[in-house]
């Protein structure tokens, strides 16, 4: 359904309305610029509106039934991983050559927002599927990788991003993974730790030291499948997005043929760098999903529940703080679809995806925690699924890079600047 409409709607230009005579009154404006229309950040062309639809439907539907279930038992329904796959989500900025539904990086944001406004373990599987594996394949990989893995990843096989070990998680390239050539393959010992989608994935990209005296810039690339030997260790017992595993990987004489280098020897911390970038929207998207999943469930409550001889929602302190969670959502969603926006225009977007993820992830964390408090006991059961949310909601601040690693990001972007 989602590969269909993408395909369908492919070779359609968009052509933004056209903005009407502006009256003589100080609440229209309009701006004239010669061959330039200015939209709004919540204006989508209509692939993209339609991508958000199928996406939706998708998860209420399919994903929405499972959530509770899959969260208690800590694992992923593989029917849920299949339907992923059949709906083309797994492939969404893949060409079509490869399987994939050709669509732009702004509809892989959509897809990550709507499967985490219903449940944010589903969310990140698809966002690291896409955000992470596929792009660097489809920016790095040689013709001859791409025609081999793209469609496998597009169409059945799920990928994993290998990069965290137990020694460098924000110094993410003081790895102790090394890699030694042996004829025309290269030998991989080591260990990964905090590896999403781990458990189910069948290709995994590995980031390996294949000369230790060059420091990072040693630092290369592999895909490995996991019949190579990839052993899977300790699946963490989470706090939150507990269907989404999340595994150490051990490595013990790891065999990769030398043609499964990607980008050239010395090259993977470039790769590593310019990658997660791009990962820290699909992370504020992931963030802001949430946040509008909690409000979206909370807040109807509010209006139903009477005390006191009125909804609790009509009281003016209720009022305020949900307006404010509103205000904050919006904000979110603004910084997210900027700096989508300015990836998709081949801006520089490091500094807005910093400052996407950091704010969209304490949006994710105050949002569903005041849901929690505006549902009152019913928030705190499982039953409503609301409590899950907040609980799903802390990672954010974590993965692809701690909320202190984001500001000290801005800061710099501020201070380059400034000091000019």
């Amino acid at each position: 359904m989602f590969r269909a409409a993408s395909r369908s709607l492919r070779a359609t230009k968009y052509r933004p309305k056209r903005l009407v005579e502006p009256s003589r009154m100080f609440s229209v404006s309009a701006i004239r610029t010669e061959g330039l229309q200015l939209n709004s950040l919540d204006t989508f062309t209509e692939e993209e509106d339609m991508f958000r639809d199928s996406v939706k439907r998708f998860a209420v539907d399919v994903v929405g039934p499972k959530v509770r279930e899959m969260d208690e038992k800590e694992s992923m329904d593989p029917n849920i991983i299949q339907g992923l796959f059949e709906q083309g989500l797994m492939g969404i900025e893949t060409s079509a050559e490869h399987g994939g539904a050709e669509a732009s990086f702004v509809s892989a944001i959509i897809a990550i927002e709507e499967l985490a406004k219903v449940d944010p373990s589903v969310s990140v599987m698809c966002d690291v599927h896409n955000t992470l594996v596929n792009t660097i394949l489809r920016k790095y990989g040689t013709k001859e990788q791409q025609d081999k893995w793209l469609p496998l990843l597009s169409e059945s096989k799920l990928g994993s991003f290998c990069l965290s070990e137990p020694v460098s998680g924000s110094d993410a390239f003081a790895l102790q993974t090394r890699a030694k050539k042996d004829g025309d393959h290269w030998v991989i010992n080591g260990s990964k730790m905090w590896i999403t989608n781990s458990h189910e994935a069948e290709i995994f990209l590995i980031f390996a030291n294949v000369d230790p005296s060059k420091g990072y810039k040693g630092i290369t690339c592999f895909i490995a499948t996991k019949d190579m030997g990839v052993q899977i260790a300790k699946k963490e017992e989470k706090l939150g997005i507990r269907a989404s595993s999340t595994c150490t990987l051990n490595f013990d004489d790891l065999r990769i043929p030398a043609e499964n280098i990607i980008g050239g020897e010395g090259k993977g911390y470039k790769l590593a760098i310019e990658i997660l970038n791009e990962g820290r929207i699909g992370i504020a998207a992931q963030m802001l999903g949430l946040a509008q999943g909690a409000f979206d469930k909370a807040v109807p409550y509010t209006y139903q529940r009477t005390q006191f001889g009125q909804p609790i929602g009509t009281f003016q302190g209720m009022q305020f703080q949900i307006a404010e969670a509103a205000v904050e959502l919006e904000t979110a969603r603004l910084l997210t679809y900027n700096a989508a926006r300015r990836k998709e225009e081949g801006r520089s977007f490091t500094k807005e995806a910093a400052m996407a993820k950091y704010w969209a992830s304490q949006v994710a964390q105050h949002v569903s925690g005041s849901a929690i408090e505006w549902c009152g006991g019913v928030g705190f059961t499982r039953e409503t699924g609301i409590e899950k949310f907040w609980r799903d909601s802390k990672i954010g601040a974590i993965y692809e890079g701690t909320s202190n690693i984001q500001l000290q990001t801005i800061a710099k972007f501020i201070q380059q600047e400034h000091s000019q």
